[in-house]
């Protein structure tokens, strides 16, 4: 009698997902004004969000209605006050949450309800970068970056510490490869964490808030990093970030969200300077 009070989940229903072709289309004709993206005519985005909804303990809605495509080679910045859903949205992407309702497709293939074989193949193609780094600290920097090429992507171990090599001096640590975390500074831990995400060359590289846990000084270095790899690593990228001149500067595309749905997305310019929404130019006039 004394148990924990049984929760009804009402059931969602959400439409099923698009056809890819007609997905596309649709995608490219809303996002083409939107983004920096060079869009190409009959591309598909590589990650398609379709009615994302993510309810916690049965009651708590987090994510009620999102919809987001991300092309390949785009840099998406996600900005939102606390609680909007945005680490939420990443965390369903890589499926380390999973969504009550919805559709997650990376290019075209739809991920959700996948078996957990499938998901921890399905992981393999999404990078993660997480606000606490997460790090093994009895492991050096090179070993901390080898470790999934060699345990996820199979590689031999003399090609995982090429690559551990060449992505520890991409991010500037090339002379601190022997370092276990504890010897290292936040931001110094938080490159590797970005070296490892890299050097498994995913379809995806997610961050979520990568600098939230940093001193002010150690920002900047990790920026740095970052923006080098938005301007020349090829690669799509979703930034969840409060860092807003890197939104304005590197995004291709700008996305607010608030209250567990996308309220509004365009050129960073058009949104840092002229929100359409009034909850946008609210948050960005509260922070700027």
């Amino acid at each position: 009698m004394f148990g924990k009070k049984h929760v009804h989940i009402p059931k969602v229903d959400v439409p099923p997902a698009m056809d890819a072709a007609e997905a596309a289309r649709i995608a490219f004709d809303h996002d083409k004004t939107l983004s920096k993206h060079h869009f190409v005519e009959g591309e598909h985005p590589v990650v398609r969000i379709e009615h994302l909804m993510k309810t916690f303990d049965g009651e708590t809605q987090v994510l009620r209605d999102v919809n987001l495509n991300v092309w390949n080679g785009e840099i998406v910045v996600v900005l939102g006050p606390s609680g909007s859903g945005k680490s939420t949205m990443l965390r369903c992407i890589n499926l380390l949450e999973t969504p009550t309702a919805g559709h997650i497709l990376i290019e075209d293939d739809e991920i959700t309800g996948k078996s957990s074989k499938e998901v921890g193949l399905i992981r393999r193609e999404m990078g993660m970068v997480f606000q606490s780094f997460n790090l093994f600290p009895h492991l050096s920097a090179l070993e901390n970056v080898m470790i999934g090429q060699t345990k996820v992507l199979k590689k031999s171990k003399d090609a995982a510490r090429a690559e551990a090599i060449k992505q520890l001096e991409a991010v500037g640590l090339g002379d601190r490869i022997d370092y276990k975390p504890p010897q290292l500074s936040g931001g110094q831990q938080q490159r590797v964490a970005i070296a490892r995400a890299v050097a498994m060359h995913p379809k995806v590289l997610l961050f979520d808030e990568p600098t939230s846990a940093l001193d002010p000084e150690l920002v900047r270095d990790v920026l740095g990093v970052m923006r080098d790899l938005a301007l020349h690593g090829d690669m799509t990228m979703i930034v969840v970030t409060h860092e807003m001149g890197f939104a304005r500067d590197v995004g291709d595309r700008v996305v607010f969200m608030e209250g567990g749905v996308v309220v509004e997305q365009g050129l960073p310019e058009e949104v840092f300077d002229h929100p359409k929404n009034e909850r946008t130019a609210q948050f960005l006039g509260s922070i700027e």
